[in-house]
């Protein structure tokens, strides 16, 4: 165990710095610091003796590090991306309960009576930092050169990432042991270290950079044809006033619930005008629910757009309450069936953004829609939500009387948005391929995820599969099973939506 006398500090490094003057015993240049951190990445001892590295000289390792991982990370995100301040300081929480760790566990070390010195923490802080960065800086190069090539290259790129961690714990164990001198105290450290690095990997894993969706949106809409370039709603008070009676004469035409038959209504929710793709997919999903669906007539089409303000009700959080009111008072709340499809951007806190040129619209959240549908006393539930980050949306909304897809999960963006996307691949492949082949909303997801999955890979879609998820209640299975196989035996007439 007493590795790190082992070795000495050549003479011509310490003289290279200063060739006039002799370095202290228990100073090292810079360059001594990292070169002998990334000697531990080898499992070998660092020849520091007891010296510990200056204030500066510790704030420029830092520093360094950080500033290497970020640009290594970079290297996750094709394209335009943007830097999140607090997710690149989230991870930092772990050098508290490690640097307590390590000094509780080097105090045998110690002389008799006397506090663990400062400088061996410090130093041990600057080995710690430099050991880990070596396997940190590898698996992004990894990750950008084999993702999305197959499920075997996938299945490679999960172990190297489970090397890469077992290797990250086993040098800054040997590194640690170095220092503390103690077997006792070293697995207490070890197994201290395996939990902090469990909850960073498991509960606290940021990224600090995102892509950058506005960026991306401008791009598709300059490559794209005029014809579909972003325009910019023309507010008066003319248009106010027509989105009022425009309201009022959807609402009354809504039918009456038919008795003794399950009914299906849809709500289809459009809130970001500025990209065409939105205005298409939920044209085609208002227009599949009537066709297929047995429900002319109602589907309320909820839509931001500049060219649809005379015919399309804004899509609002105000407007999408009072439509689920207005829904909830028309059909049978304990029997028929309410279908609602949301599809915009979405963000990693799970809210659904909205835009609608110079007017103001506030993005909907999951706690609102679930909110919303409770107040109208709407028991049984599909819900569609076809946006990034879209499976923080299940856990809000489940109940035994709810069906709900996302396009991705709560941690991976979905695909497909931008001008140059007729419809986005979760809309295309459940609604607008698999919907028309059957009216099982549990089969035609099964058979969408493996299409999505392919074509995100020909896409080459720079993070990871969206993974699309499901969930199905308990109580709903039975009523949707019936729904089906009434549609199945009974053709449905078609009916067209409104298309902007």
């Amino acid at each position: 165990m007493n590795d790190l006398n082992a070795g000495s500090v050549l003479a011509e490094d310490a003289q290279a710095e200063s060739p006039a003057s002799a370095q202290p015993p228990d100073r090292l240049p810079l360059r001594v610091w990292v070169r002998e951190s990334l000697r531990t990445t080898l499992f070998l001892p660092p020849r520091t003796a007891t010296a510990s590295p200056t204030p500066v000289q510790l704030l420029v390792l830092v520093l360094c590090g950080q500033a290497l991982l970020l640009a290594s990370t970079r290297l996750l995100v094709a394209g335009p991306a943007l830097f999140e301040l607090s997710e690149w300081l989230a991870p930092m929480w772990s050098a508290v309960p490690m640097l307590w760790i390590a000094w509780w566990a080097m105090a045998p070390a110690r002389s008799p009576g006397q506090p663990v010195p400062l400088g061996r923490l410090v130093a041990w802080y600057a080995f710690w930092i430099w050991t880990s960065l070596a396997p940190m800086l590898i698996y992004p190069p990894v990750f950008s050169v084999v993702r999305w090539y197959g499920d075997v290259d996938r299945i490679v790129i999960q172990v190297v990432y489970c090397v890469l961690v077992a290797w990250t714990f086993g040098i800054v164990v040997r590194m640690s042991m170095l220092f503390i001198r103690s077997l006792a105290r070293t697995l207490v450290f070890a197994v201290v270290l395996a939990a902090v690095t469990w909850v960073s990997l498991r509960q606290f894993w940021y990224s600090p950079w995102h892509t950058d969706h506005e960026a991306v949106a401008k791009a598709s809409t300059q490559s794209g044809d005029a014809e579909e370039a972003f325009d910019w709603i023309a507010l008066s008070q003319s248009v106010f006033e027509e989105q009022q009676a425009l309201w009022k004469r959807q609402i009354d035409a809504l039918p009456a619930q038919r008795p003794d038959l399950v009914d299906v209504y849809g709500l289809v929710f459009s809130p970001y005008a500025e990209e065409n793709v939105f205005r298409r997919e939920s044209s085609m999903v208002s227009a599949l629910l009537q066709e297929r669906f047995d429900a002319q007539g109602r589907v309320l089409h909820l839509l931001n757009h500049a060219a649809t303000a005379a015919t399309h009700v804004w899509a609002t959080p105000e407007n999408l309450e009072r439509a689920i009111a207005a829904l909830g008072q028309r059909m049978d709340r304990e029997q028929d069936l309410l279908v609602v499809y949301l599809t915009s951007h979405g963000a990693r806190n799970h809210e659904l953004t909205a835009a609608h040129g110079t007017l103001k619209v506030d993005p909907v959240t999951p706690a609102m829609l679930r909110a919303a549908l409770d107040a109208a006393g709407i028991r049984n539930r599909v819900i569609a939500v076809s946006a990034c980050y879209s499976g923080g949306w299940i856990e809000p909304l489940a109940t035994d009387y709810s069906l709900i897809m996302t396009a991705s999960d709560a941690t991976h963006t979905s695909y497909g948005c931008g001008n140059g996307s007729k419809l986005t691949y979760f809309g295309r492949a459940v609604f607008d391929e698999q919907l028309r082949q059957t009216h099982s909303f549990t089969k035609a997801f099964a058979n969408a995820v493996p299409l999505i999955q392919q074509r995100e890979r020909e896409a080459r879609k720079d993070d990871g599969f969206s993974n699309p998820q499901i969930h199905v209640g308990a109580q709903i299975a039975p009523m949707l099973q019936a729904l089906e196989q009434r549609l199945d035996a009974a053709p449905v007439s078609s009916a067209s939506d409104t298309k902007p």
